[in-house]
Order: C-alpha cells, then sequence, then structure tokens
C-alpha cells in the first residue's frame, strides 16, 4: 500500500467517489489530491485533499475531503492519506493544517485540536459558514501544528496489511491523455514518421 498524487485521468473516480460519500468538492482540482493504491492488485483505497487559501495577509492549508472506500476502512488507510497531505502542507511551509470536519474524533488521534470559529482565519471562517449550510451542518473547525502531526502504531501496522475484496483491473501505464495532450493531434519533436 502506497499513497501518491492524483493523475488527471482519476477526476472522474475521485468525483464519483466524492459524491457517493457526500463529501465537499467545492473548487475541485484533481492535483490537490492524494490517492491509496494497492501494491499488488492497484486498486484505489482511499483519498484525500490539502486546499491552500490565498489571503491578502497570509495563506492557509485546509485538510478536506477525506475518504476510504467502505471495503478498506479500519486498516489505516486514511491515517496515511491524511499524512501525506500534512507531510506536503510542511513541504510548502505551512506551520498548522486547518480542518472543517464532522469527523473531529477521528482526526483527535493525530493531534488535530478543536478551535472556536473565532480563532479561524477570515478566509475559513466564511468557509465554515458555507459548510455547515450546505454540506456537513456539524462540521467542527480544528487544527494541529504540522510538527505536531503523528500517525498512531497500530494504525501504521495496519497500513502494512491492508488487503480488500476482489481487485479492479491494474492501474494502466501512463499515457500522454495524463499529461493533457491530445495524442491524435499533437506533434513531437522527434517524430521520424514511423
Amino acid at each position: 500500500m502506497y499513497v501518491r498524487d492524483a493523475k488527471n485521468r482519476e477526476e472522474v473516480w475521485l468525483l464519483d467517489r466524492i459524491e457517493e460519500m457526500g463529501l465537499d468538492e467545492t473548487a475541485f482540482r484533481s492535483r490537490d489530491y492524494v490517492v491509496a493504491i494497492d501494491e499488488e492488485s492497484h486498486e484505489k483505497a482511499g483519498f484525500g485533499r490539502i486546499r491552500i487559501h490565498k489571503g491578502d495577509e497570509e495563506s492557509v492549508c485546509e485538510l478536506t475531503s477525506i475518504g476510504v472506500l467502505p471495503e478498506w476502512r479500519n486498516q489505516g488507510v486514511g491515517a496515511h492519506v491524511i499524512e501525506r497531505l500534512v507531510e506536503y502542507a510542511g513541504d510548502e511551509g505551512f506551520d498548522t493544517v486547518y480542518s472543517l470536519t464532522n469527523a473531529a474524533e477521528y482526526l483527535a488521534q493525530f493531534g488535530f485540536e478543536p478551535i472556536e470559529p473565532a480563532q479561524l482565519p477570515d478566509s475559513l471562517r466564511d468557509r465554515l459558514a458555507t459548510k455547515q449550510e450546505n454540506i456537513q451542518p456539524d462540521a467542527v473547525p480544528l487544527r494541529v501544528a504540522v510538527d505536531r502531526f503523528q500517525v498512531p502504531g497500530h494504525l501504521r501496522s495496519r497500513f502494512k496489511q491492508a488487503s480488500a475484496g476482489e481487485p479492479e483491473d491494474p492501474e494502466p501505464e501512463e499515457g500522454p491523455e495524463d499529461f493533457g495532450i491530445d495524442p491524435d493531434e499533437a506533434t513531437y519533436k522527434y517524430d521520424t514518421g514511423d
């Protein structure tokens, strides 16, 4: 099992899973997502997103739309998706990651702590109100310092042993379409005409 950046060809798959799970697809961009993949079957097990809100004074980082397929739950998949996203936030220079969620208890095991809505940066305060009105009425604000985030040992062990039912088709090799290239219209610098 490993977690990698989402690919362009996975947009439809991501949007379908987000809709099935009733998650937030606001300002959807597949490049903001990561996907958990089983190494043997190449089956997708879960996904998540970091959304960066650029502000006049400072930018803030939000963890959102974390989903694990039912057959992969309780095996540490979500924990590793979240870990990858928090690492990414740290690499991008963020000290704090916020989440506006109805899964506060789940995130607490990683070090996320509840905060008052008034403590949120302005962009997230507005987003919380919108999210509570349209997507998750019971969403609450949480935050974690990137350097205080941790994955409990039992979730690391489960992730190493994770498995599901029947595997999907193996993940296809990357092609020109994965990079936004139309192979029927593209010309290639070193095309030999063969």
